[in-house]
């Protein structure tokens, strides 16, 4: 549906986007994730005409459009401040998409009910914006974007302004009606569990190249980079050196980086294993001391001091007695070693 071919975008000397190349299907939901100044906004807003480059193309449907006027591409748009209209009412401002486009007047009424609806304002017409909450003004946003039927949505951290419950509550109701509606959308935030719980596929952006392009279960349990790991908070990584010294049987490459990753460690209760009590030991397993325990809700974040002198994250569930700072225990891993691209 939309293809991007090799987009360069420099400002003067300064060069943001270094030959961007990315194809997204009809239908699909992604979500260019990254750090502050990877190049993520740069990018939507070059797909949506906001932004020259200086190389490439970018095609809908296989035709270029990049000398078509931004209200021409038929785009919807959305951002994080909403860009709401304080003078309007709420149907008003959804209007407003409509008559941008160039809807007639006739339809305009009934398209904009529809698209409130779906956002789950229906009854909110004649609601002055300014009296509406957050969540509501990012709902108004959403309808008039949704209102024109776009061909592509396009969303610029939409969320960054809410507190973090309404924040998740949010992005999963936002996934479920682009879902609903059939749309294609380009979706920008810094958060990873905010991409995780929207996306289809997750494009992971670093100083204005993508690092990967993946769903969000492989992004998370297969990174590709040291940089992605890092990024994503998977930071056991290790020289092929330190797993040989760790797990004596397992064939690496001594000079290349590997991610032990924290959800396949798994803890063994040491004093069974000093009293021959469990079959947990195997070749897979080591010893060390936990130096750091942060709880988390959900689980609790261990920092365990092996005996050969490295340090690693471990998450354990919170349901089970969990060790506490000074306790010697075993780690044991339950699942294959991840080779990082540096």
């Amino acid at each position: 549906m939309l293809d991007v071919e090799n987009i360069v975008v420099a400002y003067g000397q300064k060069q943001v986007l270094h030959g961007i190349n990315l194809t997204i299907e009809q239908g699909e939901i992604i979500c260019l994730l990254g750090p502050s100044g990877c190049g993520k906004t740069t990018l939507l807003r070059t797909i949506a005409g906001l932004e020259q480059h200086s190389q490439g193309d970018i095609k809908i449907e296989g035709r270029s459009i990049v000398n078509t006027p931004v209200h021409q591409r038929g785009f919807g748009l959305m951002f994080q401040d909403f860009a709401l209209f304080p003078h309007l009412d709420v149907v008003r401002n959804v209007m407003f998409g409509l008559e941008m486009k160039g809807t007639p007047a006739s339809t305009q009424r009934q398209l904009a009910d529809d698209a409130l609806k779906l956002v789950g304002l229906d009854g909110f017409q004649k609601r002055n914006v300014s009296e509406l909450s957050g969540g509501e003004k990012q709902r108004v946003a959403l309808a008039r974007s949704l209102a024109p039927s776009p061909r592509l949505l396009m969303l610029d951290e939409p969320l960054g302004s809410l507190d973090a419950a309404l924040r998740e509550h949010l992005a999963l109701e936002l996934r479920q009606i682009i879902k609903r509606v059939g749309l294609t959308a380009v979706y920008v935030t810094h958060d990873q569990q905010e991409a995780f719980g929207i996306a289809d596929r997750v494009v992971l952006m670093n100083q204005g190249n993508i690092e990967q392009d993946s769903p969000p279960e492989q992004i998370y349990q297969q990174p590709e980079t040291v940089f992605a790991a890092q990024f994503l908070g998977l930071d056991n990584i290790v020289s092929g050196e330190v797993v040989r010294d760790l797990l004596p049987h397992e064939d690496v490459l001594p000079d290349a980086q590997y991610l032990l990753h924290p959800d396949l460690l798994r803890l063994i209760d040491q004093r069974l294993v000093s009293q021959g009590l469990t079959d947990d030991v195997t070749e897979s397993m080591f010893e060390g001391v936990v130096v750091e325990r942060v709880f988390l809700g959900r689980y609790y974040r261990l920092r365990v001091r092996t005996d050969r002198e490295t340090t690693l994250t471990i998450n354990a569930t919170s349901a089970h007695a969990v060790p506490v700072i000074g306790d010697r225990v075993g780690l044991r891993v339950e699942g294959a070693m991840i080779p990082l691209i540096a």
